[in-house]
């Protein structure tokens, strides 16, 4: 399952959506609410294209680091905005930075979120790693069923774009599927 955070972002998640589909391949976007404010019209378009959509909270928030409250006040924020403009309450929550006390989670939970981290980090974000080392990470750890996680920021960019299309070609050309996560 690949996933992608932090966008909706101008021009990489437009650059993404284009390689998902030149690869018949389908995603699930874990955005952020301030984004999906600031561009709405590319956020449409990753609902238009069959992909599916994660809530991220709406300020990126480190999880550790923000009062209970607060996190689900902002998580909320962003359910709404996504409820108005796909039509759905997003089912999947990722916490940024991975960061959640056991108090948040329970909440999200509670609420009806299934929280989503992941088996396979490709450091794309990591401006000390190479392009072929982010490659060679994706590549190393990914097995059947798992969940990579990519960003659709301008920060990942550079890493991104250049193994994105890499393990598509390498993995359809091994029979994988690249779906949604599942309802």
């Amino acid at each position: 399952y690949l996933t992608f955070d932090d966008g909706p972002t101008p021009e990489v998640t437009e650059w993404t959506l284009n390689e998902l589909q030149k690869h018949n391949a389908k995603a699930t976007f874990f955005c952020i609410g301030k984004n999906i404010e600031a561009n709405p019209s590319i956020f449409k378009k990753v609902i238009d294209q069959g992909h599916s959509v994660g809530n991220h909270t709406y300020n990126h928030l480190k999880g550790w680091k923000t009062p209970t409250e607060i996190y689900i006040k902002n998580t909320l924020q962003t359910e709404q905005l996504i409820l108005e403009k796909s039509g759905k309450k997003p089912r999947w929550f990722r916490p940024p930075y991975g960061q959640i006390t056991f108090k948040q989670s329970r909440k999200l939970r509670k609420i009806g979120y299934k929280i989503v981290m992941w088996d396979v980090l490709s450091a794309d974000f990591d401006n000390n790693i190479s392009q072929q080392k982010c490659l060679e990470n994706v590549l190393k750890n990914t097995t059947c069923g798992s969940v990579i996680v990519f960003h659709d920021s301008v920060k990942a960019s550079k890493n991104m774009q250049f193994v994105l299309p890499k393990i598509l070609k390498y993995f359809n050309s091994k029979n994988y599927k690249f779906k949604v996560l599942p309802e």
